[in-house]
Order: structure tokens, then C-alpha cells, then sequence
């Protein structure tokens, strides 16, 4: 486990410390996600999106997208 300390700016901003970054794997642009819960945060990195995969999977949801399908899955 790697276990780093980096200070709040007065506008609020954080440097990710060189260790954390080379864990990692953090670039220029890269997105951090964060979730809070009990009062402790995780950071994740967040995948950046396929596009061009999410749009072809979106032109072919069309095909479920019927009255017969929306009948047969009423009760899902």
C-alpha cells in the first residue's frame, strides 16, 4: 500500500504526489473520480470512453427496442 500526504491549495486544488501518479499510471488529462464515504475519499482513475465503440453499441440498440420487447420484459 502506498501512503502519501499532499495540501489543499486556498482554491481547493491537490497535486496527486509522484508516487500516487506513478501507481497509477497518471497522465496530463487524465480524470479522477472521487467517492466519499464514512468520512474517508477514494480516488479512482476514470477509462476514458470508447466513442466510437459507445456508438455503435447505441445504433444497435435500436434493434431491441420494440413493442414486442417492451411487452416481453414488462415484468422485469
Amino acid at each position: 500500500m502506498t501512503i502519501d500526504i499532499a495540501t489543499v491549495t486556498a482554491k481547493g486544488q491537490v497535486t496527486v504526489p509522484k508516487a500516487i501518479r506513478e501507481a497509477l499510471g497518471l497522465r496530463q488529462g487524465d480524470r479522477l473520480s472521487w467517492e466519499v464515504e464514512n468520512g474517508a475519499a477514494r480516488v479512482k482513475l476514470v477509462s476514458p470512453l470508447d466513442l466510437d465503440y459507445l456508438q455503435g453499441l447505441e445504433a444497435n440498440l435500436q434493434d431491441w427496442a420494440s413493442a414486442a420487447d417492451d411487452e416481453a420484459f414488462a415484468d422485469l
